[in-house]
């Protein structure tokens, strides 16, 4: 279907697209904001350049997308209790926020649907996101390899960042990010291995290195070894498309379809984003 009112350009692989011609700073016509979340789930990540957004903006569009998430174990902005700052400072020598494949939160019963995350200060080498198509992934898989996942359900949990024996309770190095470790980390969730979109119908893929613990019926040996095979063909080339931040540029990406990594490599240098959630449903 074509757009109307907004300005949609896809990468080739259909994966990511740039939506232009919007002024996010002031609410979207109802007919522009349904096209909006339509080019978000149909692409599964879309970014805005060029958008100087203050705190209230970016709260007020990402509660025009849907209601706000919850976002645990880490301290929230003062006065701003829906936005984390991801600030790292020239001197940091902790490990960059967000270096891991994941989906966001997806050891809660209903994870986020979207994440936003706006750039405030980019600096000048390093630090892009690459983003994992796992629509795709799975559309690729051999017709008896999804035979074989299609009853499973995978096991989440925060327990290997945020427990209190977790990464983040062991890291030496300062962070300016405030992460709180908790023992709610070890609890899990169970959701299917391969989740159906409730806007595209498509099914992908559903599980990370960084929150999959396992999956039910299956030892932790045979789990891993099924895991770490879905991981590899998930984080194929083909699948990932990396994205270069500009100063005030507003990503969006739908976590029931995609996986993320934050790279480093700007030591030395400020980077200040500023993130948001929208709440999700329960995956299917």
């Amino acid at each position: 279907m074509a757009y109307r009112h907004i300005e949609v350009r896809a990468n080739e692989t259909g994966f990511g697209a740039e939506i232009k011609g919007l002024d996010l700073s002031a609410p979207l016509a109802p007919q522009t904001l349904e096209e909006v979340k339509r080019a978000w789930a149909e692409h599964g990540v879309v970014w805005f350049p060029d958008q100087p957004l203050e705190l209230e903006a970016l709260e007020r569009f990402t509660e025009e997308i849907g209601p706000f998430g919850h976002d645990p174990f880490i301290k929230p902005m003062a006065d701003h209790p829906h936005v984390l700052e991801l600030r790292r400072e020239p001197d940091e020598k902790a490990t960059n926020f967000g270096a891991g494949w994941h989906s966001d939160w997806s050891f809660q019963e209903t994870p986020p649907a979207a994440t936003l995350l706006h750039s405030k200060v980019v600096p000048p080498k390093g630090g892009d996101t690459l983003y994992a198509d796992c629509t795709r992934a799975y559309e690729a898989l051999s017709p008896a390899m999804k035979e074989l996942l299609a009853p499973l359900n995978a096991v989440h949990s925060a327990i290997l960042p945020y427990s209190k024996k977790g990464i983040f309770a062991q890291e030496k190095e300062k962070r300016t990010m405030q992460i709180i470790t908790s023992d709610e980390a070890e609890k899990t969730q169970a959701h299917p291995l391969v989740r159906t979109h409730p806007v595209t119908g498509r099914k992908a893929l559903y599980v990370s290195p960084v929150y999959t613990v396992g999956i039910e019926g299956m030892s932790n040996e045979e789990s891993q070894w099924l895991l770490g095979g879905l991981y590899q063909h998930m984080t194929k080339p083909e699948f990932i498309y990396r994205h270069k931040w500009r100063e005030n540029m507003l990503v969006m990406w739908d976590n029931r379809s995609t996986l993320h990594f934050a790279e480093g490599g700007y030591d030395g240098y400020l980077r200040v984003m500023h993130r948001t959630t929208v709440a999700g449903e329960k995956p299917l």
